[in-house]
């Protein structure tokens, strides 16, 4: 039996976009490592359980912000899309990745102090609440407000100088 109200409604949850922050020591893999390498990886050495299950949830297409952790540069860096969902990986020891690809780099880097400013009442947001966690759901609204805060990304299809290219 089909279900009429999911096709009136068109997209089911699980088609819906997805925003991801994906963790990483520069010194480990930096944004340059990211787009030196065709800007295709495999994202994987996750080990936290409830990171383990957000990046499971990672799904084709969802958009993920490329943020450096550490002492010296945390900052949201770079935006990747998600090129292939979860998959168990022999060569990770019996874990799993997904594979991200670069969509550009951002215009202007947004670190952590800006965001906790600009942000300050946003409850929702797993880099606040969970900040040790290398894989965390971005809400849509902080998603949007983060791309402002760094003018946007290389490859949003939004010309801001005749440097950019339009999508």
């Amino acid at each position: 039996m089909v279900n009429l109200q999911k096709l009136k409604m068109g997209k089911s949850k699980r088609d819906e976009k997805q925003y991801w922050l994906l963790k990483t020591e520069p010194g480990e893999w930096s944004w340059e490592d990211q787009a030196s390498n065709g800007g295709l990886s495999k994202w994987d050495g996750v080990k936290n359980h409830q990171a383990l299950k957000n990046l499971k949830s990672a799904r084709m297409h969802d958009s993920c912000f490329f943020y450096h952790s550490g002492t010296k540069s945390r900052r949201v860096v770079g935006v990747v899309t998600v090129v292939r969902e979860w998959y168990e990986d022999d060569v990770t020891g019996g874990g799993g990745a997904v594979d991200v690809k670069a969509v550009g780099e951002m215009r202007r880097p947004v670190d952590l102090k800006e965001m906790k400013g600009e942000l300050k009442n946003n409850k929702e947001f797993g880099l606040f609440r969970q900040p040790r966690l290398s894989v965390v759901r971005v809400p849509a609204d902080v998603w949007h407000k983060i791309c402002e805060l760094g003018n946007g990304y290389e490859g949003d299809g939004v010309c801001v100088s005749e440097d950019d290219e339009q999508v």
